[in-house]
């Protein structure tokens, strides 16, 4: 059996709770980033979500620094503000 921190699950558990709910958006919007961009509220939802994801990434570096997660540094430094960089 294989032991994982509890934080270290926590947040794990994080980042797959929120791909679930960018993939509910995903099917909402029938992958049409159209239908996607005239929803502010999906928009923010997945900001939000977007900064979770940095978020949890950044905290598991910082308990595990040898954890082993492709393009770490460009997950944490997802955009700020999401809506702004899909109007450009």
């Amino acid at each position: 059996m294989i032991y994982i921190q509890p934080k270290l699950l926590k947040y794990i558990l994080d980042i797959e709770s929120v791909i679930e709910e960018i993939e509910s958006i995903k099917r909402r919007t029938h992958n049409s980033f159209d239908q996607f961009n005239d929803d502010i509220i999906l928009q923010r939802t997945t900001e939000r979500n977007l900064k979770i994801i940095g978020e949890a990434v950044k905290n598991l570096i910082e308990i595990k620094p040898d954890a082993q997660i492709t393009s770490a540094r460009n997950i944490i430094g997802l955009p700020i503000n999401f809506g702004l960089h899909l109007e450009l």
